[in-house]
């Protein structure tokens, strides 16, 4: 099956999956799709919406884009908000979102840390958010209007039941190679993951059972596209905490290191978190190469130069 047509194939899947089942529905129709891959969820991710669309006072649809339907007015009002406010003053127009969680799916596709699939699996509900023209509040502008601050701070009404939308299919390993492609030097992103093939981590675990990656492309000024690539982090909830007094070194240090590495279930996964989630401080791998000038070595030698290859030329997210 080729990608286009396993995104197509996908898409359609989810939407008769109701959300009441959970994962689980996902899983099925993922097996059943393409039994080729292994897929399994990983990361769950919510708290976010995007704008909706605009309804009456009795919860009917006028338009499923608000952005563009509130760009349409301003134009046919000759870019006078004001005139816009006065035209529908009396109307009880609301405007909805659609609050989501993205469930990121992945499956290893060969040996590289970077090669899998990842798919991002939206979990959406439109709700009934603020007024849009109210006498008491002018906004300044079309963003006040559509997207106002504080908007939605209270109870929402639910417009359906919430349902599942297939964001995006990406492998990775073709994703990161079009972004080398952009630019001659190595973004951090390549460099996270270069680092974690030459480090214990790799020989511990496969990076996509730990990490997915937030994805961004847009097109710049010349109208070309241009993509980013953010590490995140597995956990459903906080990372551990980084159980280390200030200055410690030797012993003291190790162990913290050793603690938090347990915890998050692989080795070195303290350096990793100090790049990303900053749960540990980048003055400990300050310290951790002064041990090893000192005599004091608690790091497999590839871990070592991970880390003094760093402290040369650090970057983080």
């Amino acid at each position: 099956m080729s990608a286009n047509n396993l995104t197509e194939t996908i898409a359609a899947a989810c939407v008769p999956v109701a959300v009441t089942q959970g994962p689980a529905g996902i899983s099925r129709e993922l097996a059943r799709i393409a039994p080729q891959y292994a897929f399994r969820e990983v990361l769950a991710r919510g708290g976010w919406y995007r704008l909706g669309g605009v309804v009456d006072a009795q919860g009917r649809h006028l338009a499923d884009d608000l952005e563009r339907w509130a760009m349409a007015e301003l134009a046919a009002h000759d870019d006078d908000l004001a005139a816009v406010m006065a035209e529908h003053a009396d109307s009880k127009l609301r405007a909805t979102r659609l609050t989501g969680k993205t469930h990121y799916w992945v499956a290893r596709t060969g040996s590289g840390a970077a090669d899998f699939i990842q798919l991002e699996i939206e979990e959406l509900q439109e709700v009934v958010c603020h007024v849009l023209f109210s006498p008491d509040t002018v906004p300044a502008s079309l963003e006040d209007l559509v997207d106002p601050r504080d908007a939605c701070s209270g109870n929402q009404d639910a417009l359906g039941a919430p349902f599942y939308s297939l964001r995006r299919i990406t492998d990775m390993a073709e994703f990161l190679a079009g972004m080398r492609a952009q630019k001659t030097e190595p973004q951090s992103v390549h460099r996270f993951i270069a680092d974690w093939e030459k480090s214990s981590a790799s020989h511990a675990t496969e990076f996509s059972n730990h990490w997915v990656v937030a994805l961004r492309e847009h097109l710049d000024r010349f109208r070309q596209p241009i993509r980013s690539a953010t590490p995140v982090a597995a956990l459903n909830g906080a990372a551990p905490r980084f159980a280390s007094s200030y200055g410690a070194r030797g012993l003291a240090l190790a162990d913290a290191l050793q603690r938090f590495d347990k915890q998050v279930g692989y080795p070195m996964a303290w350096f990793f978190h100090m790049i990303t989630t900053k749960t540990v401080p980048h003055a400990v791998a300050t310290v951790v190469i002064e041990d090893v000038q000192g005599g004091f070595n608690y790091l497999p030698d590839r871990d070592v130069q991970v880390v003094r290859d760093w402290l040369h030329r650090p970057y983080s997210f």
